[in-house]
């Protein structure tokens, strides 16, 4: 007889989205109360608190000094894109994709640029093979799939004399994974993913090599405004001094300076990671074992723990795709998790956000609901 005993815990907190995540534990809008609102970003006011959200990120992360770091428009996306459009082009490149982001990288790399590049490409659950990949080439690629919940394991396979740059799409890796910066040319990220920021700002963070590259190569392509990192062909400086390129969100900026605060009374960096990987274990004990139910990353070595993607494993599920989301809009109905189904282009099942801002205890009073929901729906069908 099915068990449909209804468990007795609940997540005191259902925000289980992978983007925009989760707010930091205890927060409230009394929190951005010093947000110089009605104030001109350029002002004294606004330029200290853009700087100020520029040198806690390099303190919090460990990026080396010599690093450039710059806050831009359009989120992640925008920093990936402004990296792609003004760097390559100069030697070939090596697009790797393993999830739906990576894929739209590869996608506005070869339609949109119109590179002569080479793709390699995994499966969802899989990364690609970085003891093949060419490294005296531009390579870009994503640390952490989002949608895929697999991560780069670490940057050994990425050669300190390489020629090529590395551009690194760090959106759902940055604050909760340990970062090989001397691995790494190029990294972006967004406010809204491990620390719970709010969106529409992106990151870029520029190695010395990566500046060399955009004040010796000139893209033969017209250039948005909001795209041009150089003037005169020199950097422009000012972008990674709190000089945004367009008008930022101080009350953004703000709740990012909160986030950031919050991650140093943590440990910082350490307290952070600790964090995501006991979030993570706590799905991945509860799912150890059973049979109805599996870790969409097939090797544990390259799990993320941030994105934690599940598959259902039941022979007896009719049709995957209809039942994962039934079982998400169950979890959502009854209060326990929001926004936890798959990307609408991974494979059917759950996603669940484990990044450093979610508490332990939160993912571990889910699990359960999350079995109660798959029993009832299985009865159901």
């Amino acid at each position: 007889m099915t068990d449909l005993t209804t468990p007795a815990a609940r997540p005191a907190n259902p925000r289980f989205s992978s983007g925009p995540c989760a707010k930091i534990p205890h927060y409230n809008l009394d929190m951005l109360s010093d947000a110089p609102l009605g104030r001109s970003h350029r002002a004294a006011i606004g330029k200290a608190r853009l700087a100020e959200a520029i040198d806690l990120t390099r303190t919090i992360l460990g990026v080396p000094e010599d690093y450039r770091i710059g806050i831009v428009p359009a989120s992640d996306t925008g920093a990936v894109e402004m990296a792609m459009w003004t760097m390559l082009g100069q030697r070939p490149v090596e697009m790797l994709a393993w999830e739906s982001f990576g894929e739209g990288w590869v996608t506005d790399a070869v339609k949109q640029l119109k590179l002569d590049a080479t793709v390699r490409k995994a499966d969802y659950g899989q990364i690609v093979d970085f003891g093949q990949v060419d490294f005296d080439r531009d390579v870009v690629f994503t640390w952490n799939g989002t949608t895929s919940g697999v991560r780069v394991p670490n940057g050994d396979a990425i050669p300190a004399d390489r020629e090529g740059l590395t551009i690194c799409d760090a959106t759902s890796a940055a604050f909760a994974m340990d970062l090989p910066w001397d691995k790494l040319d190029v990294v972006t990220f967004s406010w809204q993913k491990v620390l719970g920021g709010e969106a529409a700002h992106g990151m870029l963070i520029l190695s010395p090599r990566a500046v060399a590259r955009l004040e010796s190569f000139t893209p033969d392509r017209p250039l948005p405004k909001i795209f041009r990192l150089t003037k005169g062909g020199k950097l422009n400086e000012g972008i990674f001094k709190g000089e945004t390129i367009n008008t930022p969100s101080m009350l953004a900026v703000e709740d990012y300076l909160v986030s950031l605060k919050w991650a140093g009374s943590i440990g910082g960096l350490k307290g952070l990671i600790a964090r995501a990987e006991a979030n993570a274990a706590a799905v991945r004990d509860f799912i150890a074992g059973k049979d109805w139910i599996a870790d969409l990353a097939e090797d544990p070595a390259t799990a993320s723990t941030t994105s934690v993607c599940l598959k259902f494993t039941d022979p007896a599920i009719r049709d995957g795709a209809a039942f994962a989301k039934a079982v998400a809009r169950r979890l959502e109905k009854e209060g326990v998790a929001l926004d936890a189904g798959s990307y609408r282009d991974a494979p059917p099942g759950l996603r669940i956000w484990c990044g450093s801002t979610v508490e332990a205890s939160d993912v571990a009073a889910l699990m359960p609901w999350i079995e109660h929901a798959y029993r009832a729906e299985l009865a159901a069908q």
